[in-house]
């Protein structure tokens, strides 16, 4: 909370997934990006493989989002799904999106849906024990998984604009 707060706080212009796209310093967290959205690994994962789809633009509802902007996150989403099932082998996903403060959004002001891989029998004691979350693979060898999957499933449902980013 501390990072969301701090880069995307009420002092700050700053956003974390606009910034993220920043040419000169792009993440090394993304994932993939189309046209419209892009997918990126959260920097503090609730489990392995933890990605958010995210518009392009700057955008903070649904309701201000264009027709092919939802239509490139939904597509993304799908693709995300395929390619965490592939890549981790996931029972199941958390998919979800929290739209504005009152309901939870860590960053208000930028829509973005995450996507959290999940396993039979995946409950994590050290988060009740320990007030930490363990999450065993580095996020630079997620991404290092994840990208080839991507570029392969999602160059022929986006296009040639769909290609990972270095």
């Amino acid at each position: 909370m501390d990072y969301v707060t701090r880069a995307a706080g009420p002092d700050s212009d700053a956003c974390v997934f606009c910034a993220a796209l920043d040419p000169a310093a792009l993440s090394p967290l993304l994932v993939c990006r189309g046209e419209r959205s892009f997918v990126i690994l959260n920097k503090y994962p609730y489990n392995n493989g933890h990605l958010m789809v995210v518009p392009a633009r700057h955008v903070g509802r649904l309701a201000d989002a264009t027709p092919a902007e939802l239509t490139e996150i939904i597509t993304l989403a799908r693709v995300s799904e395929m390619a965490l099932t592939e890549a981790y082998r996931a029972h199941g996903i958390n998919v979800g999106m929290n739209v504005g403060r009152a309901a939870g959004a860590g960053v208000r002001d930028h829509l973005h849906v995450h996507l959290v891989p999940r396993w039979d029998g995946d409950t994590n004691f050290m988060s009740v024990v320990g007030d930490t979350r363990v999450v065993p693979e580095e996020p630079a060898a997620s991404v290092a998984r994840l990208r080839p999957i991507f570029e392969r499933l999602a160059g022929p449902v986006l296009g040639a604009g769909a290609a990972p980013s270095s």
